[in-house]
This record gives structure tokens, sequence and C-alpha cells, in this order.
């Protein structure tokens, strides 16, 4: 898996969690929706995304938008 991968998947998943949070807890769970939605916009502007960094330590193997 590149760290593309993961940080796709990454984001997917944080946002089906936050829309079940958001269903069966509370709806303010969608502010989680809307903060994963706008760092994946920041991110593709500016090629930083905090959790790449997290991924990259972890030892995920480099992909070609993240840097």
């Amino acid at each position: 898996m590149t760290l593309d991968t993961a940080i796709f998947r990454f984001a997917g998943v944080m946002v089906l969690v936050s829309l079940a949070l958001a269903h069966w807890v509370n709806p303010a769970f969608l502010w989680l929706t809307a903060f994963v939605g706008v760092n994946l916009i920041q991110s593709s502007f500016t090629g930083f995304c905090p959790a790449a960094m997290v991924f990259k330590k972890l030892g995920v193997r480099p992909g070609h938008s993240f840097k």
C-alpha cells in the first residue's frame, strides 16, 4: 500500500465513521465530516496533509501525491 492509498482509505473511513456517529450518537459529529472535507481540499492545493506525515512515520512507502 502506498501513502496515497492509505490517505484516501483513511479519509473515506473517517467520513463514514463520522456519518454513522452523527446518525446514531449526536449530529455534532458532522463537524468531523466537515473537517475531513476541508483537509482534503486544502491538501489538494498545498500538498500538505498531517495524516500523510503520520503514515510516513509508521513506515508506509511513498506515493505520488503527498510529499
